[in-house]
This record gives structure tokens, sequence and C-alpha cells, in this order.
């Protein structure tokens, strides 16, 4: 049982592509928790009900909402739905997904933009459509589903890799939009099996990696005391955090020394990890380097 600090009893979640999978394990431990579910299908309406079957046997309840996360006025439809029902949206998972994969001197713009479409454009449309809502009620979590794919790379997925990644710019300015109004934005970067991932995982290896291995971290993000903007790594029963840090870099000034053979020759320092920092924002970044270049 899921521990009562994290109880989010009477609270709304939606969760995206919810039928299966690691949507439809969110969603379960969402209700073992105590909240309403939102559920959100594109096409598989039989799993959605069989899900909230599932949810109402765990002493929850669940609505099930047709909505293709590509289509903005559909994506709209799912948060007023949710509201008319529930009267509010407390949690946003945006796990809606699927895979074109081929090196990229093989892929079509079609297959591309067709997992942009779904992976980043839906997570922008179902974001833009709750995001008010929790603003004005003070409170809300936005949970994006991202990826080592994205985060690292991986051959053949350069489309899947930029929509995780486009995903995280996304959380971290929503981060900073939201944090006064109580509305954190994090990601989880999970590593299980599903039905897009049923085949890239060795024979036996596949049932370390369940998909309700993953959900722990989900409920985490979801909870008062969550840290605003993490991205955990989840897979098998274990638990990592992803970090972007700056190194302090090399001050060469704006004159004659400012040459690329210069910044060749202080690679190491460029590279050096020592003293580097973790920026919350943007602006961060030009504080810092400026702080540098004054010691040139």
């Amino acid at each position: 049982m899921i521990e009562d600090l994290y109880d989010v009893k009477d609270r709304v979640a939606v969760v995206t592509g919810s039928s299966r999978g690691i949507g439809k394990q969110c969603a379960l431990a969402f209700a073992e928790a105590g909240a309403k579910l939102v559920l959100n299908y594109v096409s598989n309406k039989q799993a959605a009900e069989i899900t909230a079957e599932e949810i109402e046997g765990l002493g929850s309840e669940a609505i099930v909402v047709q909505a293709d996360v590509k289509d903005f006025e559909a994506c709209q439809s799912l948060g007023e739905e949710a509201v008319k029902k529930y009267g509010k949206i407390d949690f946003l998972v945006n796990n809606a997904g699927i895979l074109r994969d081929k090196s990229f001197h093989k892929i079509s713009l079609e297959e591309f933009n067709a997992v942009m479409d779904v992976h980043f454009q839906g997570s922008v449309y179902t974001s833009h459509a709750v995001y008010p809502i929790m603003r004005e009620q003070n409170f809300g979590r936005i949970i994006f589903t991202t990826s080592s794919g994205g985060l690292s790379g991986n051959f053949g997925q350069a489309n899947y890799g930029a929509a995780k990644m486009a995903m995280i710019g996304l959380m971290n300015c929503l981060k900073i939009e939201g944090q006064k109004y109580n509305v954190h934005s994090s990601a989880v970067a999970p590593v299980a099996l599903s039905r897009m991932t049923e085949n890239l995982f060795p024979e036996g290896i596949g049932e370390r990696f369940l998909p309700e291995y993953v959900t722990p971290a989900v409920i985490y993000l979801a909870s008062d005391d969550a840290p605003n903007g993490a991205i955990i790594g989840a897979g098998a029963g274990v638990f990592t955090q992803f970090r972007i840090f700056e190194t302090m870099g090399l001050a060469l000034g704006t004159g004659d020394d400012m040459t690329p053979e210069n910044i060749a020759a202080g690679w190491n320092s460029v590279a050096d990890m020592d003293d580097a920092r973790e920026l919350f924002s943007g602006p961060e970044q030009t504080i810092k380097i400026l702080e540098q270049a004054d010691k040139a």
C-alpha cells in the first residue's frame, strides 16, 4: 500500500493513454491512493472501460473520455469533461505515445512528425487545457513521461528523442511559471515493458521492468511535497534523478585570446565538472557567465 503521506484522496487525476501499459498502472496507483480518475484513450474504448472497472474495484471512481491528444479541441474537451464531472483537475500525467523507429536518413517527415505530434504537441495541448484550472485553484502537478532516448539519445529514435527532450523544455518553463501558484511540473523517465517496448527487451529481461514498477515515482511527483522540475528515472525498483549542469568554463576574454585554438587547448577547463552549477532558469546562465567573464 502507498504510504499515507502520499494519500491523494478525493483529488482528480487525468492520465492520457491510460487504457494499458504505464498509463493504466499510473491510473490504478492513483486510484489505490484515493484519487478519482479521468481515463483518456484514443481508440481502444474497451480497454479503457476495463481499467475503469478495475479502479471501481479499488473503491474509487473513473470516467472514460475519448480524445486524440494531437487534436487541440479534443484536449480542451478532455479538460472540460473532467471539470464537469469532478469540479477540478489536480494532476495531469502526459503519457500518451507512439513509436515510429527508423534511422534518421531513412525516416520520412510524416513519420517524424507523427511522433512529435503525439508526444510533444499532445503534451502541449493537454497541459494547455489543465494549466489555467490548476493556476486558478493554486494547486496542480503536471507530470511528463520523458525518456532516456531524449535525455541521452538512442539509435533509430531521432523523432522520439526529439519529442521527449522537447517535453523537458516545456516542463522547465512551466516549473517557473507555475511555481508561485503551487503548480509543479516534473517528469519521469521510465524503463518499462509496454506495448511500445515489448520487442526491445532481451528474452527473460522484460518481466524485471513491469510498468507498475514506475508508478511510485509518479505518485511521489504528484504529492504535496513533490520537487518542482525534477526528472526521475524509474525501472526495476530503482529510482534515479537526471540533472543538467553547466560547467564554470574557460574565460578567454573578448580580445585576441578568444580563438578556436585556445578553446581546444583549454578544453579540459571548459569541460571540468568541478564547481559545475545546476541552473533552475535560463537567466541564471547569463549571471554565471558574467561572473566568469569578469575574471578574464
